[in-house]
């Protein structure tokens, strides 16, 4: 195996947790921060990264995700372990961090490449590309202050990735900008992998880390949790956090959490979102355009409820109804007539035709057709997915209609040929004569 390109070995990274003039005088005194006193971001932290690879860095928010990043940019340093990187680095942690305001883009692109190592020479060779790159116009050569946050982006961006280095980070840089820039940038992310470079990449986008990454870290208390298959990680990822959110459950009886309401004269056990396969009983948070599902939720009837009907409404991320159904839709009358006994009520979905993006699943259990009068227990958000293009032609919205296209000359077209071809039949005939 050759040589990684990245490797970590032990690593950790730890703050100070007190400040002020008496931890000052210890750290004087001490030569280093009182070790009882220190907050560890990162400890015992190992990993390795091959040429040409690319890695993928999830966790909740205060893993240390960010942290990692900074050390392997060299922008902070351990406090114990060992990490070697061999090759050029170029780090988009935070964007437009470093511009001065007062100075132009073109300005904060020069100061920017020298900084990183770059002479003048080398940037005005690629000064050219950076602005094309940019789209930013005129502002190109105004003062960044007139810039908006997305327009900063676009010119760091472009400052960043003007020379291909040997390992590529990112920092959920682009989460700022524009669909139209975000897919330009990865396009250009893209391009560099192809070309060899070194890919780390910290997103909360689980389509971005499966499309970019071969490989994922999931990030947690202070180490690595997981490291394999992006789709794995994601998965465990996931299951920690719906363990999380029933131990948070658990916790509110009342239903504080997941918007819960109701006079609870039946109750809503459990929801999950499953795949097509019945032996696959985990829930599945990311499905592909066209993929089929299964909406399975256990209810129990405290009392004998004639007519108990169980709803669901699909939702886009802006709370728009998308589809919604109904057990006495689909031909149940009443679902509540053996009190005290759990029921596993499934809603088969053979094609989930949604378009890519976030959704989540509200559910009522209510007396007839209507969920207004005699709501027995409604939950908002009960469950969350996302849906993500598969190997089809993308499209654009939230319905995957079936579509089909043809392309023939008009009518009139049509005639003026078969006209000409007519007069030059009988061009023809009168020549042979």
């Amino acid at each position: 195996m050759s040589e990684p390109v990245i490797s970590v070995n032990d690593l950790g990274k730890a703050y100070a947790s007190t400040y002020g003039k008496k931890a000052l005088l210890r750290r004087l005194i001490r030569g280093r921060p009182d070790g009882d006193r220190l907050r560890w971001v990162l400890r015992h932290v190992s990993f390795d990264v091959a040429r040409g690879e690319a890695v993928g860095l999830i966790g909740a928010n205060g893993a240390g995700k960010s942290t990692l990043l900074k050390l392997l940019a060299g922008t902070s340093r351990p406090s114990e372990g060992q990490l070697v990187v061999n090759g050029t680095v170029s780090a988009l942690l935070e964007l437009g961090l470093g511009f001065h305001p007062d100075f132009t883009g073109r300005q904060n692109a020069y100061m920017s490449g020298q900084i990183a190592g770059h002479s003048r020479g080398e940037m005005e060779a690629v000064m050219p590309e950076i602005e094309a790159f940019a789209e930013v116009g005129e502002y190109f050569d105004l003062p960044v202050r007139t810039y908006s946050s997305g327009m900063q982006v676009r010119v760091a961006f472009a400052v960043a990735t003007a020379f291909q280095p040997d390992v590529l980070i990112i920092d959920e840089a682009l989460s700022v900008g524009d669909a139209y820039f975000q897919h330009k940038s990865f396009a250009r992310i893209r391009q560099f992998r192809e070309s060899g470079a070194t890919l780390l990449f910290v997103s909360h986008d689980p389509g971005a880390i499966k499309s970019l990454c071969d490989r994922a870290i999931l990030l947690g208390a202070g180490g690595v949790l997981q490291d394999g298959e992006p789709g794995q990680v994601l998965d465990y990822y996931y299951a920690m956090i719906s363990a999380r959110e029933d131990e948070a459950e658990e916790r509110d009886e009342l239903g504080e959490y997941g918007k819960r309401s109701g006079n609870g004269r039946a109750r809503m056990l459990d929801a999950r979102l499953l795949g097509a396969r019945e032996v696959n009983s985990v829930d599945q948070p990311i499905f592909r355009v066209g993929e089929a599902a299964r909406l399975q939720v256990d209810i129990v009837a405290n009392e004998p409820l004639p007519g108990l009907t169980l709803g669901m409404t699909i939702r886009d991320r802006t709370g728009y109804d998308v589809f919604g159904m109904n057990t006495r839709r689909q031909g149940f009358t009443d679902i509540g007539m053996r009190p005290g006994e759990r029921q596993r009520i499934e809603f088969q979905l053979p094609d989930l035709a949604l378009g890519a993006g976030h959704y989540h699943i509200s559910m009522a259990l209510h007396d007839h057709d209507q969920h207004v009068a005699g709501n027995y227990d409604r939950w908002d958000q009960a469950v969350i997915f996302e849906v993500t293009h598969g190997s089809g032609i993308p499209f654009a919205g939230v319905a995957a209609l079936p579509v089909s296209v043809s392309v023939a000359p008009m009518p009139e077209a049509r005639d003026q040929s078969e006209a000409s071809e007519a007069e030059s039949a009988v061009d023809r005939e009168a020549i042979s004569r």
